[in-house]
């Protein structure tokens, strides 16, 4: 029954856009059994308003995770989906789908795949000889990281190395695959823009969320031209939602610092418990998860009156410390 729900949904997904995509890497947790995906590319999704930030990745609760990429077509990913919840392995999977290429140009196709079979993991990757370069993947014991139109290998081995350093969860280490890839120019079309891409994704699905419905994830999209870093932006929506450092306070438990009002027009107050002179308050905006101000903290009252009206993630930076608050701009 649970196979059968599956096949329904992929059915009925849409298969008529195609885009190149780039650098992105799927997980899985041996031990809670959460799946992942994260990636970005160059794309400008504005040109796609009917297309999600996180396309490419499928993610299918307690079971795997798949990522389709380099002139991508939903329908090799629906059959992708197929296959994996029938029951076959990554390895598997990825022999199907070159064989049955809707277009019959496997070449062209970039695929990762990670997956739970009997009582381990199993991971897999497939890059085409026609894909752009560079042009590579990585596989481990339960990830694949991949890409095409990269600057280089090292895109693929940042994002290796911080993956495997990183002590948190998966929702953690696949945030510090993707800072691994914050590299200006990863996706080489992206290098004038001095960016690493233009769209970025990050999603979680733990053993018990519903297909289709990762219980974690963030996502930006940022125009061509506009110079927006997307994994920084996406690095600040992360850490609205999760807490991977020892050393960052969240909202809730802070109490050595109080910033009001709360909305606010053109001035905010800053107050200090016991006399903690923060180094630089940041005010990200969380409609383009873009920098929108920046300034060194020399008195109580901070001058907001440059900044528009709309929600802010303020970033208090005090030594090695780091607060957030979420604050409203009014006028």
């Amino acid at each position: 029954m649970r196979i059968l729900k599956y096949f329904i949904f992929s059915l009925l997904l849409s298969s008529g856009l195609s885009a190149q995509d780039t650098f992105s890497i799927v997980a899985m947790d041996s031990e809670t059994g959460a799946v992942g995906s994260a990636g970005a590319s160059c794309v400008d999704l504005f040109n796609f308003p009917g297309l999600s930030d996180h396309f490419l990745g499928q993610l299918v609760p307690g079971l795997g995770a798949i990522n389709s990429q380099a002139y991508y077509i939903q329908a090799n990913q629906n059959n992708a989906l197929n296959q994996l919840v029938g029951g076959s392995t990554p390895q598997e999977t990825l022999d199907w789908l070159l064989f049955n290429d809707v277009n019959l140009s496997p070449q062209f196709r970039q695929y990762g795949i990670v997956a739970n079979v009997g009582d381990s993991i199993q991971a897999a990757a497939f890059t085409g000889s026609s894909t752009d370069d560079y042009k590579g993947h990585i596989v481990g014991s339960n990830y694949a990281i991949q890409g095409n139109i990269l600057l280089g290998p090292a895109v693929l081995e940042n994002m290796e190395a911080a993956f495997l350093a990183e002590e948190g969860d998966l929702a953690c280490k696949l945030m510090a695959a993707m800072q691994g890839a914050n590299i200006p120019g990863a996706d080489g079309r992206c290098l004038q823009n001095g960016t690493s891409s233009l769209f970025a994704f990050l999603k979680v699905s733990q053993e018990d969320d519903v297909f289709g419905e990762p219980g974690f994830l963030v996502s930006v999209r940022t125009p061509n031209g506009a110079g927006i870093e997307p994994i920084d932006s996406l690095q600040i929506l992360f850490d609205l939602e999760k807490d991977c450092l020892p050393n960052a306070i969240a909202e809730k438990d802070d109490q050595a610092i109080e910033l009001f009002p709360n909305p606010f027009n053109q001035y905010l107050e800053l107050n200090e418990i016991n006399s903690l002179l923060p180094k630089q308050i940041e005010f990200w905006n969380l409609s383009s998860g873009s920098l929108q101000f920046s300034t060194n903290v020399l008195d109580s009252i901070i001058d907001t009156r440059d900044l528009r009206s709309g929600v802010y993630l303020v970033k208090i930076k005090y030594k090695d410390v780091v607060f957030y608050k979420k604050m409203i701009k009014l006028n």
